[in-house]
């Protein structure tokens, strides 16, 4: 059981500028974890569609949403996003503070590392300043603008390193954010704690295959997430074609779950070559949907490329996909390979051509296909699942604490 602040139950406000909450499933994990371990628990974030509310209760989490006025476009849009978000954060921590449940512990998410003067303001009155460190910013920075030096990576550099330093507690993801906080943000190790993003098992339900899914075709190949810029679906599209031109495959349908930014851009590259009988956008869609589309398919991809910023991080869409026990067709990654194991074939990085081969390889051999997809259903109930990543949560909130109490 968690121990006491001043004689009561610790108080926590978690700042997430990416995502509304609950939209954000690891947010939205931790908040409830903690809440259920006897934590008192606040979060602020953005407003989107289906989260305009800007004030309600889920869950035991209280939760207070600002308005966004634009959609950021380019570096100014950002630095512009940036300061709206930043305002409207330190507003609704002050009202939190005082007319709200108040908080012993201010716990913020990244992207981006704009939230350390706040962690400096709160910890001047005694409240304990986590980072919890999802992605790297400059590394996807470089990823988006095309140059990995310059006038912005050296901000960013900064800003994470001035974050880093005004934690008193890191939460991370995986082994390599941890090495970064440590050789790049001058962490002490016993102060990062992992704390990986696996997925709540009873968010997800198998179900019996639907063959409308393969729209008519032997085999449907399915790839999941929110469709950014960085998220290689080109090379996945590309390798439809190859499928189909090359190799002669017309046994396959794909289906494309998620919306995202680029969304309406994948589509139309879809059909600028051709390939758009081959596929289905789907956009957004509720978690029933998204459950027996998986349950359906028979091969998923992800298409990542590597680069400095994709081989460090962890997937979670790779973690899913092994829920429903699908054999991965994947670039080679680092973080990658620690999630899927032998449940992945892993092809050369950033060749649709190997892309495309790796998936005729596995349609053509469904007993491989049962293997790998039963290496991987095994790993994320008995390794991967958020119920492991709740004890080093709680560790990381008892380091907290302890500071707090004395």
């Amino acid at each position: 059981m968690v121990k006491r602040v001043a004689g009561r139950a610790p108080r926590v406000l978690i700042v997430v500028q990416n995502l509304p909450v609950p939209f954000d499933r690891r947010v939205w994990l931790e908040a409830t974890s903690l809440h259920a371990n006897g934590y008192a628990v606040s979060v602020i974030c953005p407003k989107a569609k289906g989260f305009n509310r800007s004030r309600e209760r889920l869950e035991g989490i209280d939760i207070y949403r600002y308005p966004l006025p634009f959609e950021a476009r380019g570096k100014l849009g950002y630095i512009a996003e940036f300061l709206w978000c930043f305002a409207a954060t330190a507003l609704l921590s002050g009202r939190v503070a005082l007319f709200g449940g108040g908080f012993d512990i201010l716990h913020v998410c990244n992207p981006p590392e704009t939230y350390w003067p706040l962690g400096w303001f709160w910890r001047a009155f005694g409240r304990i300043f986590i980072f919890d460190h999802h992605d790297l910013s400059p590394e996807m920075a470089a990823v988006k603008f095309g140059r990995d030096r310059g006038v912005l990576i050296r901000a960013l550099l900064w800003l994470e390193k001035a974050t880093f330093r005004a934690a008193q507690v890191v939460i991370t993801t995986n082994e390599s954010h941890k090495a970064i906080a440590v050789a790049r943000g001058g962490k002490r190790p016993d102060d990062v704690y992992i704390v990986r993003s696996g997925p709540e098992l009873s968010r997800f339900r198998l179900y019996e295959p639907d063959p409308g899914v393969k729209n008519g075709k032997p085999h449907a190949i399915v790839y999941l997430g929110e469709i950014c810029e960085q998220d290689g679906v080109d090379y996945l599209l590309r390798a439809l074609k190859i499928l189909r031109d090359e190799f002669g495959r017309r046994d396959f349908h794909c289906v494309l779950i998620g919306g995202g930014p680029h969304q309406p851009a994948m589509d139309a590259y879809a059909r600028e070559i051709g390939v758009e009988e081959l596929c289905t956008f789907t956009g957004r869609i509720s978690d029933e949907a998204l459950c027996r589309i998986l349950s359906s398919a028979d091969i998923a991809i992800d298409p990542d490329p590597k680069n400095p910023w994709s081989d460090k991080s962890t997937m979670n869409k790779i973690v899913e996909y092994m829920y429903f026990r699908l054999p991965i067709v994947a670039f080679d990654l680092a973080e990658s390979r620690v999630s899927a194991a032998e449940a992945a074939l892993f092809v050369e990085p950033n060749v649709e051509r190997e892309l495309a081969r790796g998936v005729a390889e596995l349609l053509d051999d469904p007993q491989r296909r049962a293997a790998m997809g039963a290496c991987g259903g095994n790993r994320v109930r008995e390794r991967l699942a958020w119920q492991y990543s709740v004890p080093p949560l709680l560790a990381a909130y008892e380091a907290a604490c302890a500071l707090r109490r004395r």
